[in-house]
């Protein structure tokens, strides 16, 4: 069965129209003819503002907002002034207090403009404050629609439900949402027997949105819980919290696009050969996937490990899907592929205990008794702080260099993320002072130099 349209602006916009109603519902209005008819709305409402009744409700809006715009000029610096004298906030007040900085000329704008309207229905008849009315719940929703998005943590995911949320409320308070729908669902185009229009795709959109939301909520909270539980080891932390994610994203996705009516075993073709097209072309990045939940199952490296990989050492700060955060003790951060965690020789410092072996090396004079030095060399790395005194500290005599007896000492400690630099540097120190107290003389290379006569006596 075939529809017919009228042409109003020549061949090009009846092709547009036979275009738009070919994949349309059947009975379903055109396109243009709604928006036609929006646009006639739209002209008697700006014409019913010419209305003396309706022009002076404008202009008690202008006032009001002149009136709210002062006003937040007043108090606005005087409450930031105040929100910085509040340390030790918790977060959220801290962002409730600047939500409020920012919308406080549409506060002020509520709080005037309804008491106004209530006084304007009990002095007057409805008709007088109609227009008054609905900028009031406009301005209303508006706010509240500002509040409550503002419990959205990503920022650009926060302005779109903010800005679709006001586009939305709008349509409604002014009565048009039933023509914004129409509109919406007669621009459609057609995959198949699949039918794809804009309001389906507004409508996946805010559904898919609002369960991201929600199953960002639960595994916020869920994963806040697993952190806590001490009877689970770190890395299982890590998998479990990366299984809940997948688990509670990939839900709301697939539940989103069944609400809205998009059959998924039409999907299965085709996200089969999209999964082999990724498996050329992302292969160091699903690589890098497999590796890190081979990394949390076997549990060789966990956060707050010590690890050296190369001329990197520092503690994993925390494991990624994708790669494993690692802080040196200069602050510096490395993301290190799961991958290269998987293929390259790694020393974890901690991996089954935290005791930690460190070997320096020094001379001293031949002069000088090496039992002596043998046993003021122990005591002075035991007389430091983080050397361990229950794993016995020894020294060995390694070899007699050219100027001096070669010595290794060699002591444990029990806490690697606090350096092994400065624990070495601190273990010298207390070999320079012991030496000195005690006579003891860390030689230095001595050379004799001979000048020899280059021309021979006369005879």
């Amino acid at each position: 069965m075939e529809n017919q349209t009228t042409a109003t602006g020549g061949g090009g916009a009846a092709s547009v129209a036979d275009s738009a109603q070919a994949v349309a519902p059947p009975n379903a209005p055109a396109p243009q003819d709604v928006a036609l008819g929006l646009w006639d709305e739209m002209l008697v409402f700006l014409q019913g503002l010419l209305r003396p009744w309706n022009a002076y409700q404008v202009l008690i809006v202008l006032g009001i907002g002149i009136a709210a715009y002062i006003a937040a000029k007043y108090f606005a610096p005087r409450w930031q002034e105040w929100l910085r004298t509040r340390e030790g906030w918790p977060t959220w007040r801290m962002r409730l207090g600047v939500l409020i900085h920012r919308r406080m000329r549409l506060m002020f704008f509520v709080a005037l403009i309804w008491p106004v309207i209530w006084i304007m229905r009990e002095v007057t008849w409805p008709s007088r404050s109609y227009l008054l009315a609905l900028i009031g719940d406009l301005a209303l929703a508006w706010l509240v629609i500002a509040l409550v998005s503002r419990f959205i943590g990503n920022r650009f995911l926060r302005r779109i439900v903010r800005t679709a949320g006001w586009i939305w409320i709008t349509v409604s308070i002014l009565g048009l949402s039933d023509d914004a729908v129409a509109l919406l669902d007669g621009i459609a185009i057609e995959l198949g027997e699949i039918r794809l229009s804009a309001w389906m795709v507004v409508q996946a959109v805010a559904i898919i949105g609002a369960l991201f939301f929600a199953a960002r909520f639960v595994s916020k909270n869920t994963a806040t819980n697993i952190r806590k539980n001490d009877d689970i080891s770190p890395s299982l932390q890590v998998l479990l919290v990366k299984l809940l994610q997948v688990a509670l994203y990939g839900a709301a996705f697939f539940i989103g696009l069944k609400a809205v009516g998009v059959d998924l075993t039409g999907l299965a073709f085709l996200s089969g050969a999209i999964g082999v097209g990724l498996g050329f072309g992302l292969q160091k990045v699903v690589s890098n996937l497999v590796s890190g939940f081979i990394l949390l199952l076997d549990k060789s490296i966990k956060p707050g490990d010590v690890i050296s990989l190369g001329e990197t050492f520092g503690w994993i700060e925390q494991m990624g899907a994708r790669f494993v955060s690692v802080v040196t003790r200069d602050g510096r951060e490395y993301l290190i592929p799961n991958e290269d965690l998987i293929t390259s020789q790694v020393v974890n410092w901690s991996h089954t205990n935290a005791f930690v072996r460190l070997d320096i090396y020094f001379g001293t004079a031949y002069h000088d008794d090496p039992h002596l030095v043998r046993k003021v060399a122990i005591e002075a790395a035991a007389s430091v702080e983080r050397v361990l005194r229950s794993r016995p500290t020894v020294c060995h005599i390694v070899g007699f260099g050219d100027s001096s007896v070669d010595y290794i000492l060699r002591f444990w400690i029990d806490d690697p993320t606090g350096g092994l630099t400065n624990i070495r540097g601190d273990v010298y120190l207390a070999l320079w002072d012991a030496f000195k107290t005690n006579g003891i003389d860390i030689p230095y290379p001595q050379r004799e130099v001979r000048l020899l006569g280059e021309n021979k006596a006369p005879s």
